[in-house]
């Protein structure tokens, strides 16, 4: 039934489903506009907690984020120019990407941003992967708290990879990076060299050939940028010298300007 459907369509549908979900916004006006729909839609997810959703309306919402990507373009790695030893830049959208890893700058809870409409890589990708991203890393966190205790929270540079779900990737590594509360220190780096090479060996142990990394810790955990991009750069470039040949594609996805020029200036 979803494959006759019209973008337009699964959005009315979808933006009703997700209302009638959330209880607390069952009667909320929906607007007009495809860009209030969309909106709507989007902050629905985002505020949504991990738990079951009707199969049929798993499959319009799939069908709908899928026609988003291709509506949004997908990326290729043959889109985008090597610039040496494997190592490329692209600036944009990291949902856009076909590598077969993005990574996710996540919080220690690792179930995404709860945030309407945060403009966070953590949102972006739960919101464009679909409900069910955010679905795997609870049952993820669930197995770990019994492993560990019901307070477990996901540590500083330990990946957790999941499926990609709707999303052009295979798959999501979901990453905690170091926090910078007061100023730089040797630890706070160490930490977020440490976020690449392990990244990386969890690439290697699941035979995924290309990775495209985030600006981790830049954001809102406050890690200068110029810095974060010099220690990114050695430790990948670390790393790639002592397992030549495990990679096809290390890509640095910045989204600002600066970021750009940082990492232009060192590759």
């Amino acid at each position: 039934m979803n494959e006759k459907m019209t973008q337009n369509q699964r959005l009315d549908y979808l933006v009703e489903e997700f209302k009638t979900d959330s209880v607390q916004y069952k009667g909320l006006e929906t607007p007009k506009d495809t860009g209030g729909k969309r909106r709507i839609l989007r902050s629905l997810m985002n505020i949504r907690m991990p738990k079951a959703f009707p199969d049929d309306v798993l499959a319009v919402q799939d069908e709908y984020l899928t026609g988003r990507a291709e509506e949004k373009g997908i990326v290729r790695l043959s889109d985008i120019p090597e610039i040496r030893d494997g190592l490329s830049i692209w600036q944009g959208d990291i949902t856009r990407l076909a590598a077969d890893a993005i990574v996710n700058a996540a919080n220690s809870q690792m179930l995404g941003c709860f945030v309407p409409m945060h403009t966070c890589i953590d949102n972006c990708i739960h919101t464009f992967a679909g409900v069910q991203l955010r679905a795997e890393c609870s049952r993820q966190m669930n197995q770990l708290r019994i492993k560990y205790g019901k307070d477990y929270e996901q540590p500083t540079a330990v990946p957790m990879l999941t499926d990609a779900y709707n999303l052009p990737a295979k798959k999501v590594i979901h990453i905690v990076g170091p926090i910078v509360q007061y100023k730089l220190t040797p630890e706070l780096e160490k930490e977020l060299a440490d976020c690449y090479l392990n990244t990386l060996d969890m690439c290697l142990v699941n035979n995924l050939r290309s990775v495209a990394f985030c600006c981790i810790s830049t954001g809102v955990f406050h890690f200068p940028n110029k810095r974060a991009a010099q220690i990114a750069v050695s430790a990948v470039d670390s790393w790639l010298s002592q397992h030549s040949g495990a990679m096809e594609r290390v890509i640095f996805n910045v989204f600002k300007d600066e970021d750009k020029k940082y990492y232009e200036e060192l590759i």
